[in-house]
């Protein structure tokens, strides 16, 4: 496990032994080989039970903070989604530019205060007054929140492997999270306003707001996901990992046009094959439909409003919680699971009731 030695710069006995793939090597401050046996049989043992406070970490500093995140991140490329190591790349890498800024460079430098710093220092770059000019305003708390995370997941890997002590990030402090309505529901007035001027986005708000799919989801269908026979929806829930089956309603059926290759994506502006690339389109008939309800003086809200309007208003409809969790695809394992064709009978009545809207007000139900 580990060995003693003589080194011809100094008289004493000095210890090595390589420690999860480090080696370390530190005097014994004996002279007497004895006396420096029973030294060595203390760190052994410390070493067994994972506790290094006895090494001296001036002679055995850290990584570089570069070059642990570089590790790190091959560490998560191995066990993460594209769109998760893309996130922590971008926090990351933003991190290591900062500390640098600071001069820091090895990983056990990092303390509580300059992660403050850096929670304080993110920025975003936004559009001027006039239009043409940017300026730099604070992000978000839950963008500060989920950079935080994230460094704190690299500094506890970084604990596991007894690359330092402990991990800083648990004591940071994070600015006071004010709670915000984003994802509310959509009223008559909103889906009015949104579909009356929606333009090219008509089909996809409308497959939004009458399938409750996620945005995502919705923008990767292609014509061969739908049954026109059945009249069902075959779709991948990219956050369930499954592929399942929703009824579709007769208005979406009557908008897609016909003779289709089964390989078209339906919304060819938004579809991507990348999850980074899906987020950047997704950000187009998000702002679009964000501009239009400004515009009108209404809330802010999201392409998720959606998902909850239509939940909503299949409960007021009067369709079971249970039937609601399934037809909405919710990850959780009891109720992720396809519909038995009782389930889906009745969901298809169901989603066939919602009013439709053209820009005027309805309560109309598809006959």
């Amino acid at each position: 496990m580990s060995s003693l030695y003589k080194r011809k710069d100094s008289p004493y006995w000095w210890w090595e032994s390589i420690y999860k793939s480090r080696r370390f090597a530190q005097s014994t401050k004996m002279t007497n080989k004895k006396l420096a046996k029973k030294v060595k049989e203390h760190w052994d043992f410390n070493l067994i039970l994972g506790n290094l406070d006895f090494l001296n970490r001036s002679i055995h500093p850290s990584p570089l903070i570069e070059d642990y995140i570089s590790k790190y991140l091959i560490f998560v490329e191995n066990r993460k989604a594209e769109k998760a190591v893309y996130a922590a790349k971008c926090i990351l890498y933003r991190f290591r530019d900062f500390m640098f800024s600071q001069n820091v460079k090895r990983l056990d430098q990092i303390n509580v205060s300059l992660l403050d710093d850096y929670i304080d220092s993110i920025k975003k770059k936004v559009t001027a007054e006039n239009g043409k000019d940017y300026k730099e305003i604070s992000v978000a708390p839950k963008t500060k929140k989920n950079h935080l995370q994230e460094i704190s997941l690299m500094l506890d890997q970084a604990v596991k492997e007894d690359v330092i002590q402990s991990n800083p990030a648990t004591k940071a402090t994070l600015p006071k999270m004010i709670k915000q309505r984003e994802n509310r529901v959509l009223a008559p007035i909103d889906l009015e306003i949104i579909f009356e001027s929606a333009g090219g986005w008509s089909l996809y708000y409308a497959f939004l707001y009458h399938t409750g799919l996620r945005a995502g989801d919705v923008a990767l269908l292609k014509y061969g996901n739908i049954d026109i026979k059945k009249k069902a929806i075959t779709s991948f829930v990219r956050k369930s990992r499954k592929k399942q089956e929703f009824p579709i309603a007769k208005v979406l059926i009557n908008q897609l046009p016909k003779g289709m290759s089964k390989d078209t994506p339906i919304f060819p502006d938004v579809y991507a094959d990348t999850e980074r690339k899906l987020t950047d389109n997704l950000a187009k008939p998000r702002k679009f439909m964000q501009k239009l309800l400004k515009a009108n003086n209404r809330p802010h809200a999201t392409l998720h409003s959606f998902r909850h309007t239509f939940n909503n208003s299949l409960r007021d409809l009067g369709l079971s919680i249970e039937d609601r969790q399934v037809l909405l695809a919710h990850a959780s394992s009891d109720v992720n699971k396809i519909y038995t064709h009782p389930n889906f009978d009745l969901a298809s009545q169901y989603v066939n009731k919602l009013p439709t809207y053209n820009g005027k007000r309805s309560n109309n139900v598809v006959n």
